[in-house]
């Protein structure tokens, strides 16, 4: 309420406009101290915005990726209500598939050169040469169970007896791969497919494993920068693509 020896009009015992105004609000709607409220609106208000400076352009940067994948997965619907219709678990690993595969495309504009080179049937043994965060390689196994109809096997290599420091005391006392991680970066990404190495029962295992570490020396040799640059890897994705699979 207005105070008996102050008015809203102008003159000595004048107040404040804002006041004034507000004490008006207060007669109107019929509550009392409205300006608190208003003060503790402003205080939130002074609290919350550097939050949603910082996070809104995240979130719809988040709310952009998730509608892409999602185009990504309607395009291939038909594809998967056909596996749906024959086999439910068939169905929900191609959906899996497909959601990485989206992932791929939009994060890391994700290729796979000569996946022809993989085999329609049969047995085959993959050496895959991946990054810290083996994430390349869930994309991989994506792409050849989409196009391929295959899952793949996995079969770990001794990584874990060169672990350093305190993450090898870990896996001896846990049996789990504890390292470091890192990246995630949205670097450009590609898998190259070397010829394959045809079975030659003549060979022994040592021979075999010494050419197949020749022919994956090749492949980082011809197709990998060293040392890397992320910077680069991120402008890659801007460039024209190659023909890819």
């Amino acid at each position: 309420m207005i105070d008996k020896n102050q008015t809203c009009g102008i003159g000595q015992d004048s107040m404040p406009y804002v006041t004034c105004l507000i004490h008006i609000f207060e007669e109107w709607f019929g509550v009392e101290q409205l300006e608190d409220y208003l003060n503790f609106a402003n205080y939130l208000l002074w609290v919350f915005t550097p939050l949603i400076l910082l996070i809104l352009p995240y979130f719809t940067i988040f709310l952009l990726y998730l509608t892409i994948i999602f185009l990504h997965i309607y395009k291939r619907k038909n594809v998967l209500k056909e596996a749906y219709s024959h086999n439910l678990w068939d169905g929900a690993r191609k959906t899996v598939a497909t959601l990485w595969d989206g992932h791929a495309a939009v994060w890391h504009g994700y290729e796979v050169h000569g996946m022809e080179k993989i085999p329609e049937e049969g047995p085959a043994l993959i050496i895959f040469y991946h990054g810290a965060i083996p994430i390349d390689f869930y994309y991989f196994m994506a792409k050849i169970f989409i196009h391929k109809g295959r899952t793949c096997r996995v079969v770990a290599d001794h990584f874990v007896f060169k672990i350093p420091g305190l993450f090898r005391w870990l896996y001896e006392k846990f049996r789990y791969p504890f390292a470091p991680m890192y990246g995630g970066f949205p670097v450009k990404l590609r898998t190259y497919l070397g010829d394959p190495i045809p079975y030659d029962p003549e060979i022994t295992a040592e021979e075999l494993a010494e050419k197949t570490k020749n022919a994956v020396q090749a492949l980082i040799d011809k197709h990998q920068r060293i040392p890397g640059n992320i910077m680069s890897a991120l402008l890659e994705r801007f460039h024209k693509n190659q023909k890819i699979n």
